[in-house]
């Protein structure tokens, strides 16, 4: 995978990122994110049919956008979307599996749906809730402890890592690139409270960008999972030298969420 593939791929994505995140009103940064997260939902449901689970793609999107709307408007309760959509999916699979040929692909189809929202939509609307309670420069600090935490990992484990870190999930990430990667992220933390966010205590932000780039490796590799139980290596290829929707957005599954709540809990 060249990089200048990558590059090219990129540029312009950071370009929109940047313009939507900077600029755009709640609601446009809102329907920006719904964007990638049925589009994540429908790849992580393409790479579950490889394996003839059967997922409900219609009624698992319905299902994500329903909780998502939990965190573009709070009066509406999270748990009550959460029923909400159980029971939508309830309703769904009662009147359609319905034949004894059905019957056996019923467990993991149900299962397989529901995990999909629940795994994608739920963290990832925690972006949302970063900027629009705290600003985009505080979401830009999330950006570079991930993004300078794996550009870290690559340009240090390539060259010296030995030891394997995740053998079956990530083949190639090593202890080595570990290292170089909470490191990276810790100068991206340093580096992003300095230009962006000087009210935050230095302390506060290295440690904030160890931690959240800690979470970041676990949330990677869990991905990859998915991938590597169905034998393939990226979710799509609609992003050249990137993969898939899914594949960018891996790292800000569980670090997106632990950041929010280290902001809400330790920065104001």
């Amino acid at each position: 995978m060249s990089l200048r593939k990558r590059t090219f791929t990129a540029l312009p994505l950071i370009g929109i990122l940047f313009v939507v995140v900077q600029y755009a009103p709640d609601w446009v940064f809102f329907l920006f994110g719904q964007a990638f997260i049925v589009a994540a939902l429908v790849e992580f449901y393409n790479l579950a049919e490889r394996k003839q689970l059967l997922p409900q793609k219609i009624v698992g999107c319905a299902m994500a956008l329903l909780v998502s709307l939990t965190f573009y408007f709070p009066a509406i309760p999270l748990e009550a979307a959460l029923f909400g959509g159980l029971l939508v999916a309830a309703v769904y699979f009662v009147v359609t599996f319905n034949t004894l040929e059905k019957l056996p692909y019923f467990p993991a189809s149900f299962a397989v749906t529901v995990i999909g929202m629940i795994y994608i939509s739920f963290p990832l609307n925690f972006l949302f809730r970063i900027r629009s309670e705290a600003g985009p420069f505080t979401l830009y600090f999330l950006f570079a402890v991930i993004f300078l935490g794996d550009t870290g990992a690559y340009f240090i484990g390539k060259p010296f890592g030995r030891k394997k870190m995740t053998p079956i999930a990530s083949p190639n990430k090593t202890w080595e690139g570990s290292v170089g990667g909470i490191l990276f992220a810790l100068g991206g933390a340093v580096l992003a409270r300095t230009l962006l966010l000087p009210e935050v205590p230095l302390w506060l932000a290295a440690a904030s960008g160890v931690v959240v780039h800690a979470a970041a490796q676990v949330s990677d590799p869990l991905e990859s999972l998915f991938k590597r139980a169905v034998g393939v290596k990226d979710s799509s290829n609609v992003l050249p030298g990137h993969g898939g929707f899914f594949d960018r957005i891996d790292s800000l599954i569980l670090a997106g969420p632990l950041f929010y709540f280290i902001v809400k809990l330790f920065w104001k």
